[in-house]
């Protein structure tokens, strides 16, 4: 997994309530095994059945390399596809910024390496508010270790996250990873098991 530390760049305003997953990873329109990704990212909302281009924002030539995603509540409802991650980050996007995030998804967004934050109240309307106003011409930067998003025009805002899914982030680690952090307890566990309880090794054997 792409460890995260810092990272600026266009900020993506879509201050919307609700964005389900069937809309940011629209699997029926998926051709392949591999599908390109990004380009299923709001397949349905950004491309006409024609497959012509529509005005969706992300189709805007100033958010065509975006790296922050600004939306509003309940984002990635919906079904648990792990693929709508993964449709985001097919165009860059390494963080989502609501005002809540659905459960499922800002968990399948720490597996892959991507930060979501939750900002309320006051913090995400100077936010949001500064994003529409930059309109993609402002370079936005989120830093993990300081949590702090920032802009060049002097946006100063923090940001909360637990310990633990920011180490999760800083060093790249998912759930396989962070079990293999302590591969040497686990080695050290089994030996002494095997020391102690030798008939534990054979006791699958005897059942069946």
């Amino acid at each position: 997994m792409q460890p995260f530390d810092r990272i600026s760049g266009a900020a993506v305003p879509m201050i919307e309530n609700d964005v389900n997953t069937d809309q940011i990873a629209p699997l029926q329109l998926a051709k392949g095994l591999s599908p390109d990704w990004g380009e299923l990212l709001f397949k349905r909302q950004r491309f006409t059945p024609e497959g012509a281009p529509t005005d969706h924002i992300l189709n805007r030539p100033q958010y065509q390399s975006p790296v922050i995603l600004v939306a509003n509540e309940n984002f990635g409802c919906g079904s648990s596809r792990e693929s709508a991650v993964w449709c985001l980050t097919g165009i860059g996007i390494r963080c989502i910024i609501a005002r809540s995030i659905a459960d499922i998804f800002r968990e399948n967004c720490l597996q892959n390496g991507v930060l979501p934050i939750e900002l309320t109240g006051e913090s995400m309307d100077r936010l949001q508010a500064a994003v529409l106003v930059a309109d993609g011409a402002t370079s936005f930067e989120v830093d993990l270790p300081a949590q702090k998003i920032s802009s060049p025009d002097g946006l100063d805002i923090r940001f909360e996250i637990s310990a633990s899914d920011k180490v999760r982030l800083i060093e790249g680690l998912d759930e396989i990873g962070l079990t293999m952090k302590h591969l040497a307890e686990i080695e050290d566990w089994e030996g002494r098991t095997r020391a102690n309880h030798p008939w534990l090794q054979t006791a699958h054997d005897r059942q069946v």
